[in-house]
């Protein structure tokens, strides 16, 4: 079983959005997955209440017992994917500690890439004790043919105490929050861009996991 938390301290940087096709893509390969909503706001469940849980189960566990509380619910699963807080508290520090992967999506922008820093030191410090945990950067919410993208990918890159960043780019596709809004994935869309973004980053995932 693989555990994959994707957290960032700030919001609207589309971490439930990723957590939910992630998630609906690697049931899609035959994966049994649950998503873990430990965001007290529980966007997760709201969406997954869309569909009275028909796309890819979910339960909650917005609490900073959630490194123990998982082991109970999580028997028989091939993934698990943790939706994080919107900020850095007892519950994401529960999600790091219970995590294989940590997953976290930055915009490129300059604001967002700053915000990050306490969350990676979170992350290096955790790494410290448990040397088998893998943290990676994946620019979220792009914009084609922006500067700002290779430039916060430089960023990250030029300094030894961040955190590796992903080939894939998640881009700002309306597919995104359109077909969130109905409950769904962009696996249930046409836009075949979406779709190609989210199995390239479990690819790459997976190709990192093993």
């Amino acid at each position: 079983m693989q555990t994959i938390a994707i957290l960032n301290q700030k919001g609207g940087v589309g971490k439930t959005t990723l957590t939910i096709n992630l998630a609906y893509s690697l049931q899609q390969d035959g994966h049994k997955v649950l998503i873990v909503d430990s965001d007290p706001q529980g966007s997760t469940r709201d969406w997954n209440d869309e569909t009275d849980g028909a796309i890819v189960p979910v339960i909650g566990l917005d609490r900073a017992s959630l490194a123990t509380d998982i082991k109970a619910v999580t028997i028989g699963y091939d993934f698990i994917l943790i939706d994080g807080a919107p900020r850095l508290s007892k519950h994401m520090a529960a999600a790091i500690k219970c995590s294989d992967i940590i997953l976290i999506p930055v915009k490129p922008s300059s604001f967002d890439v700053w915000a990050s820093d306490d969350l990676i030191d979170m992350v290096r410090q955790r790494q410290e004790f448990d040397s088998n945990l893998k943290a990676y950067i994946v620019v979220s919410q792009a914009i084609n043919n922006t500067k700002l993208i290779g430039e916060v990918i430089e960023v990250f890159k030029g300094d030894k105490e961040q955190l590796p960043v992903l080939k894939t780019k998640i881009m700002n596709r309306t597919a995104y929050p359109f077909s969130a809004s109905e409950g769904k994935t962009v696996f249930h869309t046409k836009d075949k861009k979406a779709q190609q973004e989210i199995n390239n980053l479990k690819q790459e995932l997976l190709t990192h996991a093993n």
